[in-house]
């Protein structure tokens, strides 16, 4: 069978440096420039730089930067799906580490406008030992902050050279961490207050929110797939249907990516905020509410939890009942959101763990389900008592006899003990309940304070504790 490798030479100008080579970037960003150029003329190529060297993994180059992406998942009609596309728009891949003149060389092409980046939420991190003269900077801000540099000198500090810079990494704020990180090497390195002054005037860092699953190359599939192509393709990788690029930048961002006619679900916005409140309040909300419960129930997945009728009722009461309404958002914008998130639960082509998702499940209920309990209870005057369940659950989920836990050291052992003490009979629900709420380290405030908070995860720990958990969500519903 033949590989896959470029048969047409790509004409278009550099338009796009991109720091990252992993598969999210190349199923979600360059996904959606080969997109553009189809539908919109957009007439853009991307250059990938490798920040790290991985002599194990050979460069896209081996296929003349062509690669083939695997959309899978559940239409807005809940009917499944599966597109194949050759994306062209990529020219190549440099090894920063083995070619990092190469990688400078970019900063030189008149036509570049973009810098797209992904690389982990460690990524934008500063530090005080990447040198000007490094070659390369280890940091990705400091190989950043050099290649800026370089265009900033090469073209004499023109207005009209300087770049919009993307960050897809997975942090608040993205686009300002990527400036302020930009900002440090260029004070650590002395380049000027001139050079300051060209990053601000000229170039726009833009905080994004990125969504979307990808989940790689098919390892287990490929020998199927490739029959199907036609073509063996070793940079394979496949996605979800679903995907979402807010963009927080000027209006004129528009025209220059020519998103209207695109039909994509880019959208740009002058405050990311509500999207980000929206996504981590509804999609990430809603795993974490219903992974304890579905562990609990003996189930593996999220899509064997929406098979499950007892388990999907109590994810779509507490979506639509308690959690949508303890956001600061119109309801019109949250009910449909939230339909394209039970729509990607349900996705059959993705086997998504829920001991995978329930890692450090004490950082992600204190950031994604907390919030809407509190607002709940503040609007209302009474509890959400499906996020209560789901605190009890994640609770009892810490006794460790049913999955392998892994979270802050810290927050293992106080489980470890508090649940020998109970086995025991040294301590109660009631004083398990009060020692949990009130650490701060995870709250940021002793939520014994909370009307009745106290007695109702008491009740439930030992409703869930007496009956398990699915004669409990009966006694629940």
């Amino acid at each position: 069978m033949q590989q896959l490798d470029r048969t047409q030479p790509d004409t278009s100008p550099i338009r796009f440096v991109q720091f990252g080579e992993g598969n999210f970037l190349r199923a979600f960003i360059d996904w959606q420039i080969d997109l553009l150029n189809e539908r919109v003329g957009l007439d853009a190529s991307v250059v990938i730089v490798r920040p790290i060297a991985r002599p194990d993994m050979p460069l896209l180059n081996t296929q003349g930067g062509v690669y083939t992406t695997l959309i899978r998942g559940l239409n807005e009609d809940g009917v499944p799906v599966k597109e194949y596309r050759q994306i062209q728009c990529v020219k190549g891949e440099v090894d920063a580490t083995a070619r990092w003149n190469d990688v400078l060389a970019l900063a030189h092409v008149p036509s570049l406008r973009f810098v797209v980046s992904n690389t982990t939420e460690a990524g934008i991190c500063i530090n005080n030992t990447d040198g000007f003269e490094d070659f390369p900077p280890s940091s990705f801000p400091a190989k950043l902050t050099r290649f800026l540099f370089e265009r900033y000198r090469h073209f004499e500090g023109a207005t009209d050279k300087g770049v919009v810079l993307l960050p897809c990494e997975l942090i608040d704020h993205n686009g300002d961490a990527l400036k302020q990180a930009v900002i440090h090497f260029a004070a650590l390195w002395k380049l000027g207050d001139a050079f300051n002054g060209w990053l601000d005037s000229a170039c726009t860092f833009c905080s994004t929110l990125v969504d979307r699953i990808v989940t790689g190359y098919p390892r287990g599939e490929i020998a199927a797939i490739e029959k199907e192509l036609g073509y063996t393709d070793a940079f394979l990788v496949t996605a979800e249907y679903f995907y979402l690029f807010v963009i927080e930048g000027p209006a004129w961002l528009a025209d220059e990516l020519k998103l209207a006619g695109a039909d994509l679900n880019i959208q740009l916005v002058d405050d990311i905020t509500p999207y980000k409140q929206r996504k981590v309040g509804v999609l990430n909300g809603g795993h974490t509410s219903m992974v304890p419960v579905a562990l609990l129930a003996g189930l593996e997945t999220v899509g064997a939890a929406m098979d499950d009728p007892l388990v999907s009722r109590f994810l779509l009461r507490t979506l639509d009942e308690e959690i949508i309404p303890a956001l600061p958002l119109p309801r019109a914008e949250l009910d449909p959101f939230a339909a394209d998130v039970l729509l990607r639960f349900r996705n059959p082509y993705i086997q998504h763990r829920l001991e995978s998702i329930a890692l450090n499940s004490w950082s992600k209920f204190a950031a994604r389900v907390m919030p809407q309990l509190l607002q709940y209870q503040k609007t209302n005057g009474v509890l959400p008592q499906r996020l209560v369940f789901a605190l009890a659950a994640n609770m009892l989920l810490y006794r460790g006899l049913m999955v392998t836990l892994t979270d802050d050291p810290a927050h293992l052992a106080w489980f470890e003990d508090a649940w020998e003490k109970f086995r025991t009979h040294r301590i109660n629900f009631a004083e398990i309940a009060q020692g949990w709420l009130a650490n701060k380290a995870v709250w940021g405030a002793d939520l014994n304070q909370v009307p009745q908070l106290t007695e109702s995860l008491e009740k439930t720990l030992q409703l869930i504790d007496i009956n398990g958990v699915r004669k409990a969500l009966l006694e629940l519903v």
